[in-house]
């Protein structure tokens, strides 16, 4: 199978491109490298993987790559942790909106004119940002308020693009949702700025880098947004690769939704506690807490039970296995100034 897939060089992608061409698939990437600028993939030369840097707004050149895709998987967005939500709120509404429409006129043109079979929609656990129902399942979103973030809103609409392109024009889809990746390959953004938390610049606001960098640049006690009581489920990329691919290559999931995550539930705190004794062993644990941003979202629990019946996907990395490969690769990543 041929796919193309657009913000090919995200973090996601990283290990969701891995998996495809370590399943026989032909990838056709696509990335204008304005988050990270550009960056060096292990696959780059592989033989059944090609890349071409532009722009997914690009109506016109979305056409010229994907005329000879079976399939596509729209990952390309603005996409950043919690402070993110705050610094571009207007342009992660319009330049998602703008990324989206191109991907889908694309889709719906080559669905129509050439072999295009289905398309793959990356959403968010962000859909579910208003619920109160825990494990929360797919279809929740059709229930609960609406996202009160506009990244999340955008991410609720990507999957309204796709039901009213299937309604409208036949074009088959699948939602994927990943909660809370974590893994190697996410690094400081071209345009994070700087945000200090205690006497640390934070590397981003996603919970994992920030905190494990500022134990290894030393700080005690470790500043933590909110009272750590936030319960996150923190997937391993590797495995939500896995589930990607199945959601891609699976017929049973056409025209359907699936949330992929772990089922362990882990709260801020415990994740803190945990990088910290990777890091520095018996040294007591000591901690306060700084004031929490405003779309720090207190529970986050999902179900799992649907992608595991029809899909047959399971997350089987623990959190602790993950952080063993993610913490020397953030070391290594502070020595070069990466974070």
């Amino acid at each position: 199978m041929r796919i193309l897939v657009t913000g090919a060089a995200g973090f996601i992608a990283g290990y969701v491109i891995e998996e495809l061409l370590n399943h026989g698939h032909e990838v056709v990437g696509i990335d204008n490298y304005s988050k990270y600028g550009k960056v060096e993939k292990s696959y780059d030369s592989h033989r059944r993987y090609s890349f071409r840097e532009g722009d997914a707004k690009g109506t016109a050149l979305m056409k010229e790559l994907i005329s000879d895709c079976d399939q596509v998987l729209a990952g390309a967005a603005m996409i950043g942790g919690i402070s993110y939500f705050h610094e571009f709120a207007y342009d992660l509404l319009a330049e998602n909106e703008r990324i989206a429409a191109s991907t889908f006129d694309a889709a719906i043109w080559a669905h129509k004119h050439r072999k295009l079979k289905k398309i793959n929609v990356l959403s968010s656990s962000m859909v579910f940002e208003n619920s109160d129902t825990f494990p929360t399942p797919e279809g929740e979103q059709l229930k609960c308020p609406p996202p009160l973030s506009t990244y999340g809103f955008q991410k609720l609409a990507c999957e309204y693009f796709a039901r009213g392109a299937n309604e409208q024009y036949g074009l088959p889809y699948t939602i994927i949702r990943p909660f809370n990746c974590v893994g190697t390959g996410e690094k400081r953004a071209l345009s994070d700025k700087e945000i200090m938390s205690g006497n640390v610049s934070m590397a981003m606001s996603h919970v994992v880098p920030d905190l494990a960098q500022k134990v290894l640049k030393g700080q005690d006690p470790l500043h933590i947004l909110g009272d750590g009581a936030q319960v996150r489920h923190y997937t391993y990329g590797g495995d939500l690769a896995e589930g990607i691919r199945l959601c891609i290559e699976s017929e049973k999931a056409i025209n359907d939704d699936f949330n992929l995550s772990t089922p362990v539930s882990t709260s801020v705190l415990e994740l803190a506690e945990l990088i910290w004794k990777k890091i520095k062993g018996d040294v007591p644990f000591r901690y306060t807490s700084d004031p929490p941003f405003r779309y720090d979202i207190r529970k986050r629990v999902p179900s799992v039970e649907k992608a595991k019946r029809v899909l047959g996907f399971e997350a089987k990395t623990s959190l602790s296995e993950a952080l063993d490969e993610i913490i020397p690769w953030i070391e290594k990543q502070i020595a070069v100034g990466g974070i």
